[in-house]
Parts: C-alpha cells; structure tokens; sequence
C-alpha cells in the first residue's frame, strides 16, 4: 500500500500561515501513486485512483462533514474539452457520493486562460494564478447552509493554484479548506 503522507502544517506554512484553515494530501505523488495519476490522466483509466480515494476514505470521513461544499479546482474549458474530464470534478463527485457532502463545479471560476502550470517553475506558477479565480455570482447563493468550503484538487505541487483559489474563496465568509490526492515532495 502506498505511503500517506503525515498530517501536520509543512515549514513554508509554519512561516507564513496560508489563507486556508487545513490542508489535506493524501499520498506523495511519487511512485505507484504517480503511476495511477498519470494513467488516470493521460489514459482515462481511473480504476488505481478511486482504490486510492476509498483507501484514504476514514482520513477524509473524520476530516471533512456532511455540512462541507466540496469545490474542484476550476480547469481551462480548452483543456476540459480536450482532455473530455474535469478531474477535480471527478474527485469532488467521488467524494461526495460516499460522504453525501454537496458539491459544486460551477461556483468556483478561472478568469481567461493561463499556461500550464506544469511548464512552469515555482516563482512563475505563483504569479501565473495571482487573479486566475473568482467566484460565479449567479452561483454564490450555492454555497448558502454549508457550514465550510474545501476546494479539491488531484496533484498538489507548490500550492499555488489551491492558495489563489482558496483566497477567491474567501469570500464567501465560511472555513475554507483544501484537499489533494497526492502532493509532489522535494527531494
């Protein structure tokens, strides 16, 4: 079985507290777990993916209620027809259906189009989503009778899609928190 990562607060967010209440990875992006992502991805394959989300399904009951609005991360409508799935969608309905958490694709937004963070380096990531996301006003009312936010995501890297998400989020006035099925580790 692969290795979860330890709860607990990294040095970067000891030093400069995130906008967030709690961060959640999953499992290291290293590894088998890498291997599922990337075949569920590039191949459409998702069968390793959801054995890992029922894997870790106790850790996401005990973390997050039934009163939470799962939010995925919004994705480029040109890489969502391209690709045919919204995989933090995916994640978010997965979740939902096993918690009966409510969720929702449309409240959270991207503004225009930005590069592929995956191209990018950790400097230039950041400033690439610095107003990458808002909040749908015909979508806000949505989030009313939820007592939190967590906004998902498949793979987290240097953070910053989820921070600037996580501070359009703010907005609504409720907890936000983040969720990712796996987190790359420095070497």
């Amino acid at each position: 079985m692969p290795e979860p990562l330890a709860p607990g607060p990294c040095g970067s967010c000891l030093s400069r507290p995130p906008t967030q209440q709690k961060t959640m990875n999953l499992y290291a992006y290293q590894g088998p777990v890498r291997d599922a992502l990337l075949d569920w991805k590039l191949n459409g394959r998702e069968t390793a993916v959801r054995w890992l989300l029922d894997a870790s399904m106790p850790r996401i009951c005990s973390e997050i209620g039934s009163d939470t609005l799962l939010l995925p991360v919004p994705m480029p409508l040109s890489r969502m027809r391209k690709s045919g799935q919204h995989h933090a969608a995916n994640l978010c309905r997965w979740i939902s259906d096993e918690l009966g958490c409510g969720w929702q694709w449309e409240l959270l937004r991207r503004r225009g189009e930005q590069p592929r963070q995956s191209t990018l380096s950790g400097q230039a990531r950041r400033k690439n989503l610095c107003n990458a996301f808002m909040l749908s006003d015909d979508h806000v009312m949505q989030a009313a009778g939820f007592a939190s936010v967590c906004i998902v995501d498949d793979i987290m890297t240097t953070g910053a899609t989820l921070h600037y998400a996580a501070l359009a989020c703010r907005h609504l006035g409720l907890p936000v928190s983040l969720l990712s099925l796996a987190r790359t580790v420095k070497r």
